[in-house]
């Protein structure tokens, strides 16, 4: 990341040494601008439109972070003096290289030119104007300036990439991330001892530390002021960071007593004349060697591939792996207003809430009680120096290992804050989704959500969601198995076996499909869980809710409390005060009565009534002699398809006061697991069938070998039980779900269920129907598996509210994508 400018006249090589040295893509050429604005690249009259569209690449390029490349004289301080302020607008470094060689060479190769021609008398100019600008370059902003004397040095340059400062990617971890420390030696030992480090002594010193694990600690900063040891906690952590098991980054106090030590003028306050003091009584040779180390310490540091960021203060996206002072103001200070509060600090903007970075920020600077997730940004200072505790972040596993202080060493000025509610900022903002998206989901892949499908998807959440901190998961739809040749059957068991089969399953099982509303149930111990987890404070203790995130009743009070009553010893078995089921809510027509009244029964009504009449006026015309045999024999059988298909949706239909019950079959989540990839599907069925109350129906279930054909004809047998007794059918699951882009189930419909689906008479049409389309379906039944499984995940982790939201929204917005119903 950071921009180079060639700085030359024409005819120095430039455009060479840039081919030579770079992609053709990290250049960016003022003659190839002029080409591309004017089709000529000599047209001297396009100049300014070129520069406009030179500056604009350069803009784009420097904000996403790409090395780039300026092919153009730069000889006059002017045309650099614009780049470079580009350059800080974007936060990056600039490097100078000079091309200079002989205004004489440079003369002769113009001559020879073919593509342009290029007069003495402007090398001259250019010549001049570069002797003119070679000792002003190093006060004009450039981190370094090459300067390469003659041809021969240009043609023997080589180019050997840095890595910036801050950017550590390549250390993976693990970390433990230290909070502000301000001097506390002994609770730093401590804390240490409890991470699993082992502590190294020089007589009675701490002087470094190594994990038996090769964990790296990263300290964010603060290491001095107000504490009793100032002197302790260097030495320990100057030491750890000489023998590359430490890293650390600075602290505004840090900054302050380097700036002191050098000799600088500060206003000591705020517990620096403590750590003077105590300096006082160390070595000249230790004092040197704190400056050297305080004067080096970085603003922040980008480690894990990017996915972790460490900084005092915090730091705002745009910033990650930037350099700049407004970069480092702001990693040492945060984002603030300019105002100060009543207690004489400055009033910090908080940057938090409005973070939508991927990247983990890991910061202190601001003490807290306790650490607080906020859009995946976390404070670890919880006051150690004011008698709080010292608090470490162990990551990737992103869990909290702290130890109190062993007294309140400075007392504080401003009160410690406590953890905050849950901001509006975390819920989902019309920002984070609008226009066509691509998310790149960890369980789905790349994922395109269309502008209008966004849209429909923002039409359903905004009017009819349930509250959003509720819905951390939205199910997938699931696509029947393939179509069966067997005579009188459109769906069967054994297509689903084989589809399993062709896809490197080995075992499955086979639910009971029950005919219901498919629900999530999201269930707490109490509500002080649902506060505190949820953010949810309007006293209730958990929700079920639709398969679009919709509400099932305007009261749910009695349905959530007597689930949660009923789920209590499976929450204490997984030790877990809160769970995410996957279930059916039964009876059907509990939730479904206006649709079937609205299609189903108008349609059993009117073929009930006229078909007999049909079957009638056709048997009194035969008896007059006319030749109605194949259209009686037709309306006969319609008339036995219409009671039939009145006979299926019947079944499924119970009195308007019949209790409700719900039919769990899959353990999503719980407190740190996400259960629904972490156990093969059996264990579910097990665990929930261990629940003992009249709310909860149990799921019956087989166990399938695929390699077994005695497995599969059982299987097949029970499926036709289930659905000549009136069920609707089955469900097939792969029983441990080795990928997440597998086919989470296939449902196997039975014959007589199906007429509810495709209508009365589907049966005489099955060969129509067994060229119904299955791929889009089963394409969305993936994506949409994936994307739920990321925000459970996402929940899991303790993600941000937002980012889980994105990856619900996603799945309500494929929702709206046209696909057959039937299917």
């Amino acid at each position: 990341m950071g921009l180079i400018l060639l700085i030359g006249t024409s005819g120095s090589g430039k455009s060479t040494f840039a081919a030579r040295h770079f992609l053709p893509t990290e250049v960016v050429s003022s003659d190839v601008c002029r080409g591309l604005v004017s089709d000529d690249e000599n047209d001297l009259a396009a100049t300014p439109d070129a520069f406009d569209l030179l500056h604009h690449l350069v803009g784009i390029r420097l904000r996403r972070g790409l090395l780039t490349v300026v092919d153009a004289t730069n000889v006059q301080p002017k045309a650099r003096a614009s780049l470079l302020r580009l350059a800080r607008d974007h936060d990056v470094l600039v490097d100078a290289i000079v091309l200079d060689v002989p205004e004489s060479v440079a003369s002769s190769r113009n001559g020879v030119r073919t593509d342009r021609s290029v007069s003495s008398g402007v090398v001259h100019r250019q010549y001049a104007d570069l002797k003119r600008s070679l000792g002003k370059l190093r006060r004009e902003g450039f981190r370094k300036v090459h300067h390469l004397r003659g041809a021969d040095a240009v043609d023997a340059a080589s180019i050997r990439r840095e890595r910036a400062w801050t950017d550590r990617a390549d250390l993976t971890g693990p970390f433990d991330v230290i909070g502000d420390v301000h001097g506390c030696a002994s609770e730093l030992g401590t804390l240490l001892a409890k991470l699993g480090w082992v502590l190294e002594y020089d007589d009675d010193r701490v002087v470094g530390a190594s994990h038996p694990e090769g964990r790296t600690a990263v300290f964010v900063g603060d290491l001095v002021d107000r504490g009793p040891d100032t002197p302790g906690v260097l030495r320990l952590v100057m030491g750890m960071v000489a023998a590359g098991t430490a890293l650390c980054v600075a602290g505004n106090h840090d900054d302050k007593l380097g700036r002191a030590l050098r000799g600088k003028p500060v206003t000591v306050s705020h517990g620096l004349a403590e750590s003077l003091a105590q300096l006082d009584g160390e070595t000249n040779e230790f004092r040197a060697a704190a400056r050297d180390f305080l004067d080096g310490l970085l603003s922040h540091y980008v480690l894990d591939e990017g996915r972790l960021v460490v900084a005092h203060a915090g730091l705002k996206e745009a910033y990650h792996g930037r350099a700049s002072k407004r970069v480092r103001a702001f990693a040492l200070y945060g984002d603030t207003s300019g105002e100060t509060d009543e207690f004489g600090f400055p009033d910090r903007y908080p940057w938090a809430d409005d973070y939508r970075g991927s990247a983990t920020v890991v910061y202190g600077h601001t003490p807290v009680t306790v650490p607080e997730w906020i859009n995946n940004t976390v404070c670890i200072d919880t006051g150690a120096v004011f008698g709080g505790s010292l608090t470490a972040l162990r990551y990737p596993e992103r869990d909290f290992v702290a130890v109190p202080a062993e007294r309140e060493w400075y007392a504080p000025t401003r009160p410690v804050e406590p953890p905050q509610p849950v901001r509006e900022s975390a819920v989902l903002r019309w920002d984070d989704v609008t226009g066509t998206r691509w998310i790149d989901s960890p369980h789905a892949g790349r994922v395109k959500i269309p502008e209008e499908n966004a849209a429909a998807a923002m039409e359903v959440m905004s009017r009819f969601a349930v509250d959003p901190r509720w819905l951390v998961y939205l199910p997938p739809t699931m696509s029947p198995t393939s179509t069966s040749s067997r005579d009188r059957f459109l769906e069967h068991p054994e297509q689903a076996f084989d589809d399993y089969a062709a896809w490197g399953v080995e075992r499955v099982v086979c639910e009971r499909k029950h005919m219901g509303s498919r629900a999530i149930a999201v269930l707490c111990r109490d509500a002080d869980v649902a506060r505190t987890r949820f953010g949810v404070d309007d006293g209730s203790a958990g929700i079920v809710y639709t398969r679009t995130g919709r509400s099932f009743f305007s009261d749910q009070t009695e349905l959530v409390d007597g689930l949660r009553r009923a789920v209590v010893p499976l929450m204490d078995s997984l030790d877990s005060d809160w769970l995410v089921l996957d279930c059916e809510l039964l009876p059907w027509s509990a939730k479904a009565l206006p649709l079937i009244r609205s299609q189903y029964a108008s349609v059993g009504a009117a073929a009930r009534t006229a078909l007999p009449a049909a079957r009638e006026l056709l048997a009194a015309a035969a008896a007059r002699g006319l030749d109605v045999s194949d259209l009686a024999e037709r309306t006969q059988r319609r008339d036995e398809h219409a009671r039939a298909f009145r006979d299926a949706y019947a079944a499924y239909c119970e009195a308007p006061d019949a209790p409700i019950r719900v039919a769990p079959f899959h353990i999503l989540a719980t407190e740190g697991r996400l259960l629904a990839t972490q156990q093969p599907h059996p264990w579910h069925l097990e665990q929930l069938a261990r629940l003992d109350d009249p709310l909860i129906v149990r799921t019956e279930h087989r166990v399938v070998d695929l390699s077994s054909e005695s497995d599969r004809a059982a299987a097949a047998d029970w499926w036709s039980e289930l659905t000549a007794a009136g069920g609707e059918g089955m469900v097939v699951k792969p029983a441990d779900l080795s990928s997440p882009r597998l086919q989470p189930g296939l449902k196997v419909r039975g014959r007589e269920y199906l007429r509810i689906i495709y209508g009365p008479d589907y049966t005489d049409s099955l060969d129509r129907l067994r060229s119904r389309s299955l791929k889009r379906k089963r394409s969305m039944a993936i994506r949409e598996h994936g994307l739920g499984l990321d925000a459970l995940a996402g929940f899991v982790d303790r993600r941000p509210l937002w980012e889980i939201h994105q990856s619900v929204f996603a799945v309500l917005a494929m929702e709206s994508e046209p696909v057959d119903p039937r299917l």
